[in-house]
């Protein structure tokens, strides 16, 4: 450490620190628009000038190395009238059109130009205009005359999402910001590029003209999508959602989302959206009070009961529902006295477990990891946000290994890779546990071949000291993901891993957690989808999208004398008997628990639209109906305290419910069926209805569509 003297106040600071840092630790706010704290220093803009002792002229604080007993001024009169000049050309070419800009508001151009901005201007040249870019269905181009040359959509592109498809081309007054040659912008994360902005030459295209930022109410959510939990900060007009945005949170997601957390919402104020209970008569679907149609399937169920027994009646459930309506859910099923219910909706393997699979070590850690081996994931669009954090450990050293069946494109560089059909998936990870015993001694659980690829692997995991063996949404759905647990635990403990699951989706293993699985007697989801039962009930399930057998299960469930489903979305409609409105995340409380096990509470938003309610009132009601006591909460607080699944704190999981042991023998043997893993835009409702998203690249590749 050493010290500096920072306007007239001392400040201990790292060597090799910038004096920005200095700043930054010191809560003295230096003006700037090219630095941000997650990105590489370029120094571009100059906005940050400061008046260092000894030196001649300003240097800008984001590139100046603190030296010790430096001494720096950041409001001298020096420092105010380079900083005040540096202003003064960044205006010359800028439009200054605040008044139909998108950024107007929120735009740090506009901020700082009140501070440092002159009342006029002495340029009286005509201004250059830059042409307007299309580059995909998410970023909009249209007005690139703001643009400062700031570069950190550019430097955010190569640095953090791994994929530069942003550059500067020309020099001078010609400087543009571009793609190559006309591409799009096609990276799951090109969404953060808007946020990090600070002129508003990049813009969201489904928000713009929507509204003006001063009349947005800003709440608090967390993302229903993939497992991360990432945190957003949910805008509000008309109590209508029109645009998403990440709040920091730097133990899960940072200051990032990816493009599916951003831009689903478009789906919420869809004409998909099912906004009264229906009943089907005489093939004719007709609206209904709730009253209604609660009675009907109550009655439905009672006599599917009394004909067939109460095995018969079943509840598939979406791992994207809240830890409440799951804990409901259970708690409804097993009140009729059926153990009928399942959320494993995508898996092949039903062995059953004891505890919740999860990450088994925290999501910040991932940044940290030194070797890293990957079995069956599509990282980068199965789970963005992690992926992005392994890149960051890839920049500096770490060694990545994947276990995978089509050639990863992750953009961070790997140190081995086994591109293998998943069939052989177990024989693969069999052969890396037999390298693993040439070197250790120890007994491996079944025998394989220590071929190339696998000593490099084991050489790998057995140096280093931060190691994950991470199990992807593939593995976890492999018709041998006991097999591949058992391995991967085998590995772990010869080399000093931790292994873990990716978890699919927002609540995998809450649903796991509260015991959303059959209990004995009652069938699971392969079961249920395939003609098992007489009654079935959906919460936000649409299997033919949602489930490993896809179009089938609609002939599964057409053989059912009942079918109610529960969804925002007027879905199921072909075999469907009742459809009951209930709310998506932003019209309920809730809470979901991420791939780490991590709790996170979250209120609604907005207002139920129309006469949809919370799944988890609905639930109630229907308990109530059908004499099921014991479930009488007026709160989902309640809820979550009956359920019983939190720590002291009430932030993790209870460490008695996670546990990723995996005991049984290995099989070897070739699987006889691939694992069904869903595309980044096709992992839940909310996704598949929102229209910008399936215009992207990667939802038109997934639909067979030229990009």
């Amino acid at each position: 450490m050493i010290e500096i003297e920072l306007d007239g106040k001392k400040v201990e600071i790292a060597e090799g620190s910038m004096v920005m840092h200095a700043a930054d630790k010191a809560g003295t706010y230096i003006p700037h628009f090219c630095y941000h704290k997650k990105l590489s220093i370029a120094a571009n803009c100059r906005m940050c000038l400061v008046d260092v002792e000894k030196m001649p002229k300003p240097m800008p604080a984001c590139a100046t190395p603190v030296t010790n007993g430096m001494i720096v001024r950041t409001k001298s009169d020096k420092a105010i009238k380079a900083q005040k000049s540096v202003m003064e050309f960044l205006l010359i070419n800028h439009p200054l059109d605040c008044p139909i800009c998108d950024q107007g508001g929120e735009c740090q151009l506009q901020d700082l130009a009140v501070g440092y901005g002159g009342s006029s201007s002495r340029y009286e040249e005509e201004k250059r205009v830059v042409f307007h870019k299309e580059v995909g269905p998410l970023i909009s181009m249209e007005e690139m005359s703001r643009c400062i040359h700031c570069t950190r959509c550019v430097r955010f592109g190569q640095e953090v999402a791994g994929v530069m498809e942003l550059g500067m081309s020309h020099r001078g007054e010609h400087a543009e910001i571009e793609t190559f040659i006309g591409q799009s912008v096609d990276s799951e994360l090109s969404g953060n590029m808007i946020d990090i902005c600070p002129v508003g030459a990049l813009t969201s295209k489904p928000f713009r003209y929507s509204a003006r930022t001063w009349e947005l109410s800003r709440r608090k959510s967390v993302s229903p999508h993939d497992s991360t939990g990432a945190n957003l900060i949910v805008q509000v007009k008309n109590n209508q959602v029109v645009r998403v945005v990440p709040l920091e949170n730097e133990a899960v997601n940072e200051c990032w989302i990816a493009d599916r957390d951003r831009f689903s919402y478009e789906a919420l104020n869809g004409s998909d959206r099912l906004t009264s209970p229906m009943i089907k008569q005489g093939g004719e679907w007709k609206s209904v009070d709730w009253q209604t149609a609660l009675e009907y399937v109550a009655n439905g169920l009672k006599q599917i009961k009394t004909t067939h027994g109460a095995n018969a009646i079943g509840a598939l459930v979406s791992p994207h529902s809240t830890v409440e309506e799951l804990y409901l859910a259970k708690g409804l099923l097993n009140g009729v006295g059926s153990g009928s219910i399942d959320f494993r909706l995508r898996h092949a393997d039903f062995t059953s477990v004891d505890g919740a699979p999860y990450l088994g070590t925290s999501i910040a850690s991932l940044s940290a990891l030194q070797r890293v081996l990957v079995i069956g994931s599509n990282l980068r669009k199965d789970h963005p946000l992690f992926a992005q954090r392994i890149r960051q450990a890839a920049k500096v050293g770490a060694q990545v290994h994947a276990i995978v069946d089509a050639a990863p494109d992750w953009a961070l560089p790997l140190a081995g890779t086994q591109v293998v059909e998943s069939s052989v998936w177990v024989q693969a990870l069999a052969d890396v546990a037999t390298a693993v015993t040439e070197q250790t001694g120890a007994v491996a659980p079944v025998s394989g071949t220590a071929t190339e690829a696998a000593k490099k692997m084991a050489a790998s995991l057995l140096s280093g000291e931060r190691k994950a063996i991470l199990l992807g949404n593939a593995a976890a759905h492999h018709a041998k993901a006991g097999s591949l647990m058992v391995l991967a635990n085998w590995i772990a403990a010869q080399t000093g891993a931790t292994v873990g699951y990716l978890t699919e989706a927002a609540n995998t293993v809450g649903a796991y957690a509260v015991g959303a699985t059959p209990s004995i007697g009652g069938f699971h989801a392969g079961q249920m989808l395939t003609g098992a039962l007489k009654a079935a009930i959906l919460l936000n399930v649409e299997p033919d999208f949602d489930s490993a057998t896809g179009a089938a299960a609609k002939h599964g469930l057409m053989g059912a004398e009942m079918v109610v489903t529960l969804s925002p979305f007027k879905a199921n409609m072909a075999f469907s008997d009742v459809l009951l409105p209930i709310a998506p995340f932003t019209e309920t409380p809730g809470t979901f628990v991420n791939a780490e096990g991590r709790l996170q509470s979250f209120h609604a938003v907005v207002k139920p639209l129309g006469e949809t309610r919370p799944a988890w009132k609905v639930l109630r009601v229907l308990a109530n109906l059908l004499d099921i006591s014991g479930m009488n909460y007026e709160s989902t607080q309640e809820i979550l305290s009956a359920a019983g699944i939190a720590d002291v704190d009430g932030t993790f999981v209870r460490a008695d419910r996670l546990n990723n042991a995996c005991n049984g023998a290995v099989d070897t043997a070739p699987a006889e069926v691939r694992p069904a893993v869903a595309g980044i835009y096709q992992l839940d409702g909310l996704v598949r209805r929102s229209t910008s998203l399936q215009l992207t690249a990667d939802a038109r590749a997934a639909q067979g569509v030229a990009a």
